[in-house]
């Protein structure tokens, strides 16, 4: 049976279905408990299950520790920590993230929920921090693709006052390395200071399994692989860029989607935040083959 085109298989939502799923903020304030407390309401302060409700509390904290006596709600320890904002608008805020396949920008998330532009930009930032990756991660093992770009705008397209006259190409840029496991089909990615060799060669080491295959072009940082992978190499220089194997098209075209944001989206990434946009991205494309609820 032939398939529809793009992730089909998938279980979408409508957002007709979302807001018949959560009619008020009880409902949403409930779905969240059931994700946060899967085996029962625990204390965020001290990790007491000895918990009770507290009709007298305010509806931000309507839950009392018994161990500890503190007030508390879902909230506490989450992206949503410290925020006056109703239930039902996190949802909506993290279902147009995730549904949005180039993200969404503040000032449309603005005008679709309701909230200050200022509001939307720091629910936005948080959701993406909750993408941020355990540094104790073990390697990825398949075979991996291992490539860097830079992120930025053009030198050219820039007020003269803000030009750095110090060249073209990767002048004024951020660099980005990246790694894509095939089997998996996970990818990582981090802002680095430099594309010298011993930097790619660490994110190399940190993020590729000893041993395993590693593609990569013909970028001189990478030289040295060899000794730690079975490396292969495509030569982009000389117009090589699919050699059996070897080919980093995988790493590009997550590299497309970004670009693509950055620049009919967002249309600028700050280098101070610039690291969340990254691993927002790389977080969003490891979930995508979920449904959507299990995304959000």
């Amino acid at each position: 049976m032939a398939t529809a085109p793009g992730k089909s298989f998938r279980k979408g939502l409508t957002i007709v279905d979302l807001m018949e799923m959560f009619p008020t903020d009880e409902a949403a304030r409930k779905w969240f408990e059931g994700i946060v407390w899967k085996n029962g309401r625990v204390c965020p302060h001290c990790g007491s299950t000895h918990t009770i409700e507290n009709t007298s509390a305010s509806e931000n904290r309507p839950y009392r520790c018994q161990s500890c006596g503190q007030h508390f709600s879902v909230k506490k320890g989450t992206v949503m920590q410290g925020s006056p904002l109703p239930y039902r608008k996190w949802v909506l805020a993290i279902y147009l993230h995730m549904t949005s396949l180039k993200g969404v920008s503040s000032m449309k998330l603005q005008r679709d929920i309701g909230v200050t532009q200022k509001t939307a930009w720091f629910m936005l930032q948080r959701i993406r921090e909750a993408f941020k990756r355990d540094d104790d991660e073990p390697p990825m093992s398949g075979p991996t693709e291992i490539d860097e770009t830079y992120m930025g705008g053009r030198e050219r397209n820039k007020h003269n006052s803000q030009k750095l006259k110090a060249g073209r190409g990767t002048v004024g840029k951020t660099a980005v390395v990246g790694a894509k496991d095939r089997t998996a089909n996970e990818v990582r990615a981090q802002v680095v200071q430099s594309t010298a060799g011993d930097t790619l060669r660490k994110f190399a080491t940190s993020h590729a399994q000893f041993g395993s295959v590693v593609y990569t072009d013909d970028e001189r940082g990478y030289t040295g692989l060899a000794s730690a992978f079975d490396h292969e190499s495509v030569c982009h220089s000389a117009g090589e860029y699919v050699r059996d194997m070897a080919r980093t098209n995988g790493i590009e075209s997550f590299w497309a989607v970004l670009k693509r944001a950055h620049k009919g989206v967002y249309h600028k990434f700050s280098v101070k935040h610039l690291q969340r946009y990254v691993t927002d991205f790389a977080g969003r494309h490891n979930v995508r083959s979920l449904d959507t609820m299990s995304q959000m």
